[in-house]
């Protein structure tokens, strides 16, 4: 009813929908998302059913079932009620659902003690299985209206079944005397009210002799017993929320008559100095006086009504505990104060709470499915209730870091997943290091080919006038011994962390030192026809020999692929950069290209440079073997174009710093091929076969060939 259309209608017990609000409040506290409902078919379980379940919805917690129970019912026989019972029983008892929400009254509480409490009568076998089911413990929450009423009935059901269950009660306090008062209370003391006589004959299974119907209990009322000595079951001691706000309201209304008397100025009410005369008063004067009132009650409460003619009080949360004997005491564990902040409405003392002897876990889980664990999110269930979810593993890349999230999150670019995606984990540097085997391997074998070169070039320098040397050119042997030094040494720089530095150095330095290396061999190969060419008489050839025009090939060629490079650093040079994504759980630190056409448009300089010399010396390979360097130099160009040839699909299929490697053996497998190819056959001839290195084997028809 609402205050604000009957301004005369005062409420003593908190509004109902309060109430409603302090249900779902105490689901959210413990996390139960997947409840079943028990209400009364009637229309109060209706308007029940209205209210709650948006207000489940909108608070992400889902309704498993709803079970509407008809009143008790009677039976003749058990025969009658085993069979009522097979037939009709509802199937609750073997749902997921270990919360369940009870709303209706005394018949509403009979009927369902009666559901749970046949099939322990069952003399038959029963499906195991079944009654493992049935048998499991749950957390029942009983509203203020399905209080337990004393019955005869209830007196043989086994209460150990609601053992552990949440009650919403109406707000009460121990009142001063109320357990005396039981204490001596005597039935003898009703006159004109069997209300007492009716209590004391169910509490002790006994009747009076002037009772209504005596004849359905066994023994005969003294009135000496006590109240104390009935189970909690049957009676309590102390007084329950719905006898305090009847004490409230006769104190509230008797409060309003004493604020009436007080404000009236001229109040003869007295006949005589020993005797009060009564107050004729009309009920609506009081309406007035009601709305002023604020007073402690003797158990110190304050009663006081707001603006709407509401009792500013709030709910008790009480928790049933059982004992062997069928009795039971209500702990109280908590409050919901409707004076406090929102935020603050629910207080539970959780650790006072005791709960089912059945559940496996405490407090219990209730939910529609397990919960989905870190490094997984929820995935909606088609064609079910969205509480209803699969749990999916996280993407690639992406983690959960807590239960039941509704989707994984994606790690900044400076952190990866582990492997169970729950946590972010710093990645790592990566770059070929001089302390890691791949980079030791190659810069050895850089220096031990470096070395190799030095050897060789030491050689010739030591040998520099014997005819092998002097032969095709021997300045152009010495520039290209330097320019293959310089090419292994350059390799080093690939290797250790890349700086501004290092990053326009590595690329043009290697591009211009093996564009003077290929345009060496190139010249020696073109000085080798042209030789050829200009022994014959009269040839147009002869004015070419000389140093000058194997130098002008080696500059003028070089000079272009220094171009290229300055246009390169010019336009787009390469730059230091964080590769975040090539390697899981690294960061590679490379080098930028900057202009990936200018990369590829240098190193296809080369290429060309090697092709042409690769031509030339395959024409000229057939000429006579006193010139015929043109062989060496042709399986030299081979092994180079073959090595660069393989090159681009490594390095384009490769990531991180293995591409630097593979660049780097790259260069080392190239230099290596031109020195041994070229030199080798050179140095055979000068340290083991001395006696071939003289003028008069050179120009024979068919010397071997250097």
């Amino acid at each position: 009813m609402d205050g604000n259309h009957t301004p005369s209608f005062y409420r003593m017990v908190p509004n109902e929908d309060f109430q409603y609000a302090g249900i779902v409040k105490l689901l959210r506290h413990f996390r139960w998302k997947w409840v079943g409902l028990i209400i009364s078919d009637n229309d109060r379980g209706d308007h029940f059913l209205q209210v709650v379940e948006p207000m489940l919805s909108r608070n992400g917690i889902c309704i498993a079932f709803i079970e509407r129970l008809q009143p008790a019912l009677r039976f003749e026989t058990i025969e009658e009620m085993l069979t009522n019972f097979f037939t009709n029983s509802p199937d609750f008892l073997e749902r997921k659902a270990n919360v369940v929400i009870v709303y209706g009254d005394i018949t509403t509480i009979t009927r369902l003690t009666g559901i749970l409490w046949i099939p322990k009568l069952m003399i038959f076998p029963i499906d195991p299985e079944y009654m493992e089911r049935t048998s499991a413990g749950k957390v029942w929450i009983m509203t203020a209206q399905t209080d337990f009423a004393f019955t005869t009935f209830q007196r043989f059901l086994d209460m150990q079944m609601f053992h552990g269950a949440l009650s919403f009660t109406v707000h009460s306090n121990e009142v001063n005397g109320f357990r005396k008062f039981l204490q001596i209370v005597k039935p003898f003391w009703a006159r004109g009210d069997s209300f007492i006589k009716d209590v004391w004959e169910q509490m002790f299974d006994c009747s009076f002799p002037n009772s209504v119907d005596p004849t359905q209990f066994s023994e005969t009322c003294t009135g000496e017993e006590s109240l104390e000595s009935v189970p909690a079951t049957f009676f309590e001691n102390s007084m329950t929320g719905h006898s305090y706000s009847i004490y409230n309201a006769v104190y509230a209304v008797v409060h309003a008559f004493y604020l009436m008397h007080s404000s009236t100025a001229n109040h003869k009410t007295m006949k005589d100095v020993s005797r009060l005369a009564p107050l004729n008063v009309e009920p609506w004067k009081l309406h007035s006086f009601l709305q002023k009132i604020a007073f402690n009650n003797s158990a110190g409460d304050e009663i006081a009504f707001n603006h709407q003619g509401e009792l500013e009080a709030g709910f008790d949360i009480t928790n049933l505990v059982t004992f062997p004997n069928n009795s039971y005491v209500r702990v109280q564990v908590g409050r919901l104060d409707v004076q406090s902040p929102l935020w603050e409405e629910l207080h539970i003392q959780k650790d006072k709470i005791e709960w089912h002897r059945g559940l496996t876990q405490v407090p219990p889980f209730s939910v529609c499915n397990d919960n989905c664990h870190s490094g997984y999110s929820r995935k909606k269930k088609e064609g079910e209730k969205f509480c209803c979810f699969s749990c999916a593993p996280c993407p690639k890349g992406m983690i959960s870091n807590q239960t039941d999230l509704d989707y994984c999150v994606a790690c900044s670019q400076d952190h990866y997943p582990n492997i169970i995606q729950d946590q972010c984990i710093p990645k790592t540097l990566s770059f070929l290091s001089f302390s890691e085997p791949l980079g030791i391997l190659l810069a050895c074998l850089a220096v031990f080919f470096s070395l190799m070169t030095v050897l060789v070039f030491a050689i010739f320098i030591k040998y520099q006038e014997t005819p092998i040397v002097k032969a095709n050119n021997r300045s152009l042997s010495y520039i290209l011994l330097l320019s293959l030094l310089f090419c292994f040494i350059c390799s080093l720089l690939f290797i250790g962390q890349p700086t501004k530095l290092t990053c326009l150095l590595r690329q043009t330095t290697f591009s211009i030192i093996f564009s003077v290396a290929v345009s060496s061999v190139l010249a020696k190969t073109i000085t080798v026809l042209v030789a050829f060419m200009a022994s014959k008489p009269r040839n147009i050839f002869r004015k070419w020999m000389g140093k000058s025009f194997a130098h002008s090939i080696i500059i003028s060629f070089s000079l272009v692929q220094g171009g290229i490079c300055c246009v390169w650093l010019g336009t787009s040079p390469p730059f230091p950069d964080l590769e975040m994504h090539s390697t899981p759980g690294e960061i590679t630190v490379e080098c930028n290209e900057g202009s990936v056409t200018m990369f590829y448009t240098a190193l296809g300089y080369i290429g060309f440079l090697a092709t042409i010399s690769f031509l030339v010396a395959f024409l000229a390979k057939r000429l006579p073997d006193s010139f015929n360097e043109a062989k060496f130099i042709t399986f030299s160009m081979l092994v180079f174009c073959s090595v660069w040839l393989s090159f681009v699909p490594a390095y384009l299929s490769t990531k991180g710093k293995y591409m630097v490697a593979v660049e780097i053996f790259s260069i080392l497998a190239s230099s290596a091929g031109l020195l041994g190819s070229i030199f080798s056959p050179k140095c055979y001839v000068i340290i083991l076969r001395p006696e071939l290195n003289r003028r008069e084997q050179l120009i024979k028809k068919r010397q071997p060939c250097f």
